[in-house]
């Protein structure tokens, strides 16, 4: 064989399209599954108890990483599987006399085990598995072991067998599956087995997402009412604080649909995939109508699939509104900007004409400093002129002033300008 450097997740992702093996069935065979919803940090718990299983009957107990596991124990079978968040048991017991559902198989496994099991129990379901029938049909057995108004049926696997099932839960709180084997192998009849359960197990895990809708589809109208209430208060907003009040019940609006989107996303899309496996397995099933008996995937349609349009109609509605949200809040906030640069416009305003009386003021004071600085420099001239005229220089110290007047002026305002102008560089 070639040496080669192998990645180290060969073996585990080869092996991952084998996980799941279907069970071996020969008829007559009598099936109890139960799906058990964990709950969160349940997982490590349930894998506990199945461990603690093993140990009081001396099975070999799986791997820890270990998603399925099937094992004899003496009086029963077991087949486990662990999900994203639930797992299955399903037990199995071989032989069957008289009524199919008399001595189910779960009654051999010890029931105060039964009752530890973590979490809780979401589907619970007796599957029978019959070897063909000598004749007369099954007409009366179906009409004594399950209930004629909702029981279902049909042909599959291409006319090697007939399931019946009415998806009710009955006196022990079960369900009921009756299969027919007509031409069956083993290796068929555990597909056919796995398939039916699967069947329900999705069934009951899709609808886990239609209380979520039944919960939340008010406040999602509440918030769709309120959102239309906005969006005409907008049009009469009568100024900038209105606007703002708006804003602030939009991001409240806009929270709350967050908080929902929050609290329903997962349901809802665990709710579209889970539905997806149920018709894909009906699909698998291969059905063929047998008359005056509706089959599984017509009461599907019926039943199932309006509750699941109504779980998809609510989470559309809440993408709708956080879309509509959205728009209308950018739309309140293009018209609070507008206001705002409104605002900063007339400010703006405001301080050019207060610049402006600042120049003009600046430019008197100018003047008036041209002025008085001239002033006191002719006088000081004059003063001079009369200190020489008294030390008999001649001179006429009134003539001497007036004379000094322009240019002093000129030669104050000529300075004072040259200083605005260094200073208004630096």
């Amino acid at each position: 064989m070639p040496r080669f450097n192998e990645d180290r997740r060969r073996a585990a992702l080869n092996n991952e399209v084998h996980a799941r093996p279907f069970a071996a069935l020969e008829a007559p065979e009598r099936v109890s599954h139960l799906a058990v919803l964990w709950g969160e940090g349940g997982a490590e718990a349930d894998f506990a108890h199945l461990v603690s299983l093993c140990a009081r009957t001396g099975v070999a107990p799986p791997p820890q990483q270990a998603t399925h596991f099937a094992a004899e124990f003496g009086a029963f079978r077991l087949k486990w599987e662990r999900h994203t968040e639930f797992s299955t048991y399903t037990f199995l017991r071989a032989g069957s006399h008289g009524d199919p559902f008399a001595d189910p198989a779960i009654a051999r496994v010890p029931q105060d085990w039964l009752k530890a099991l973590p979490g809780s129990v979401l589907v619970a379901v007796h599957l029978a598995l019959l070897p063909a029938a000598g004749g007369g049909g099954d007409a009366a057995l179906v009409a004594r072991t399950l209930v004629p108004d909702t029981t279902a049926g049909s042909l599959i696997a291409g006319g090697g067998a007939m399931a019946y099932t009415d998806f009710r839960l009955h006196e022990d709180g079960f369900g009921r599956i009756l299969v027919r084997a007509i031409r069956l192998s083993a290796r068929q009849a555990g597909r056919m087995m796995q398939r039916l359960l699967e069947i329900e197990t999705y069934r009951m895990m899709a609808l886990l997402a239609l209380p979520v809708a039944r919960e939340h589809g008010p406040a999602i109208d509440a918030i769709g009412g309120e959102l239309a209430r906005l969006t005409q208060g907008i049009a009469g907003a009568g100024g900038l604080e209105d606007e703002r009040r708006l804003l602030d019940r939009l991001v409240k609006l806009s929270a709350e649909a967050e908080r929902i989107a929050a609290a329903t996303t997962y349901r809802f899309g665990a709710g579209r995939a889970y539905y997806a496996l149920v018709r894909r397995r009906i699909e698998e099933l291969r059905e063929e109508r047998v008359e005056g008996i509706q089959t599984i995937g017509e009461f599907m349609d019926r039943r199932l699939a309006p509750a699941m349009r109504t779980c998809e109609s609510v989470g559309e509605r809440l993408e709708t509104i956080s879309t509509r949200v959205a728009r209308v809040s950018a739309l309140l906030r293009a018209r609070v900007d507008v206001a705002l640069e409104a605002q900063n416009r007339d400010l703006l305003a405001s301080m050019n004409r207060r610049a402006h009386l600042q120049l003009r003021l600046q430019q008197t004071v100018e003047g008036l400093s041209v002025a008085a600085i001239s002033y006191y420099v002719v006088g000081l001239v004059a003063y001079a002129a009369k200190g020489a005229k008294g030390a008999g220089v001649p001179v006429d110290p009134d003539i001497a002033a007036g004379v000094l007047i322009v240019p002093v002026a000129l030669a104050v305002w000529y300075a004072i300008r040259r200083l605005r102008r260094r200073l208004k560089g630096e």
